[in-house]
């Protein structure tokens, strides 16, 4: 399972991450990820709804934002996430983004 949420925006952004995160903030050295319930917590769905979505707003020319191993597998499953170079990790989450 994982929350989705979508951004109105000049270009949609999509918001995924696993629902454990919500409400966490992650900190490495300079980095940060905070995972804000306002920005985050969206309808939730397994991963075969979330991929049907996913793959709907990418021709849509929409913005990922993913967060969490789930979330991650499912940009990945997506064609979203390059599983070997776009996934970068802070304090052991992973999180990937898709900007166009």
């Amino acid at each position: 399972m994982v929350l989705i949420k979508i951004h109105k925006a000049y270009r949609e952004i999509v918001a995924v991450c696993d629902p454990e995160l919500i409400g966490k903030k992650f900190e490495e050295g300079k980095r940060q990820l905070e995972v804000n319930e306002q920005f985050f917590k969206g309808k939730e769905m397994d991963e075969e709804e979330a991929i049907e979505l996913l793959k709907e707003k990418f021709v849509d020319d929409a913005c990922f934002n993913f967060v969490g191993e789930n979330a991650v597998k499912v940009g990945i499953k997506a064609g979203l996430i390059d599983e070997k170079e776009g996934i970068m990790k802070i304090q052991g989450i992973p999180y990937a983004l898709y900007l166009i």
